[in-house]
């Protein structure tokens, strides 16, 4: 299933292609080494219209203490909303919240979003009985109507926060170029495999302040009776926060781009910056 939604490739974008390093429930925990409470980032989004391109919104994603069942625990969030002539064919207000353990196990999921037509939320709650994962999943659409459901699995399980949350923390120095990843993700009423490849290493200067980022490079690709679609390309900052500092998105209905536009509270410093 094509994903048609701003918000869903910028969540993509924040390192995906760690998770299959992961796979063995028994590894889901890590030392977090790159995000830290009090950080925030913030993303200006634009889209491609016959040819035209205009603003189409901002999203933030912010991250910060908290405590779940007692225990200590970081909250995610990420806010996504489109604005001015874009709001006239498609709106888009989501909210996305993540609760996940400090060694980076996802406790909680939650996911309301406004697009278009449709609204719904999504809602996903973790244990770990006997080291599987297990998911008791929540679906509500726009009709009132709740599904319920649960899965069980030998392997990490991740939603589109947690997986972004733990995957900053991995080294992808033993990467090759051309190298494909699958991962698995799950919502309010699924879990599905997602495929990521591996572009390289390349140098990227934003428009709007002049700064150059060295960065990785990475495409989310989708299968349709076995050949490749790219979905998105997406630029990562090579350093230890591992922040996206740009997006390039197929969508739908057109082409979209997103770009770092303030990264405040970083863990670490920012030394895939090469020139200011």
């Amino acid at each position: 299933m094509r994903h048609n939604t701003l918000y869903i490739y910028i969540a993509t974008a924040l390192l995906l292609w760690f998770i299959p390093l992961q796979r063995i429930a028994a590894q889901c925990s890590i030392t977090n080494t790159a995000v830290q409470p009090g950080e925030s980032l913030t993303y200006q989004l634009y889209f491609n219209w016959k040819f035209v391109w205009m603003k189409a919104g901002s999203a933030t994603w912010s991250t910060n203490s908290t405590t779940w069942k007692g225990k200590e625990a970081l909250r995610s969030h990420l806010i996504t909303m489109t604005s001015g002539k874009v709001d006239k064919f498609f709106m888009m207000r989501d909210t996305l919240e993540s609760i996940i353990s400090t060694d980076m196990i996802p406790w909680y999921y939650k996911k309301a979003a406004n697009e278009g037509n449709k609204y719904y939320v999504d809602q996903l709650w973790y244990s770990y009985p006997g080291g599987q994962t297990a998911l008791k999943q929540e679906y509500l659409n726009r009709q009132g109507v709740t599904t319920r459901g649960n899965t069980t699995r030998q392997d990490c399980v991740y939603d589109m926060l947690s997986m972004m949350m733990k995957a900053r923390s991995f080294d992808v120095s033993q990467f090759k170029e051309g190298e494909k990843m699958m991962f698995p993700m799950a919502d309010g009423h699924k879990v599905e495999d997602i495929t990521l490849i591996y572009r390289g290493k390349q140098n990227f200067k934003m428009k709007s302040n002049g700064i150059t980022y060295r960065c990785l490079v990475f495409s989310f690709v989708e299968y349709e009776k076995k050949k490749e679609k790219e979905i998105i390309t997406f630029y990562i900052s090579d350093d230890e926060n591992h922040i996206p500092v740009r997006l390039d998105m197929f969508l739908r209905f057109g082409t979209a781009k997103a770009y770092l536009s303030k990264a405040n509270g970083l863990r670490n410093p920012s030394t895939s910056i090469i020139e200011k």
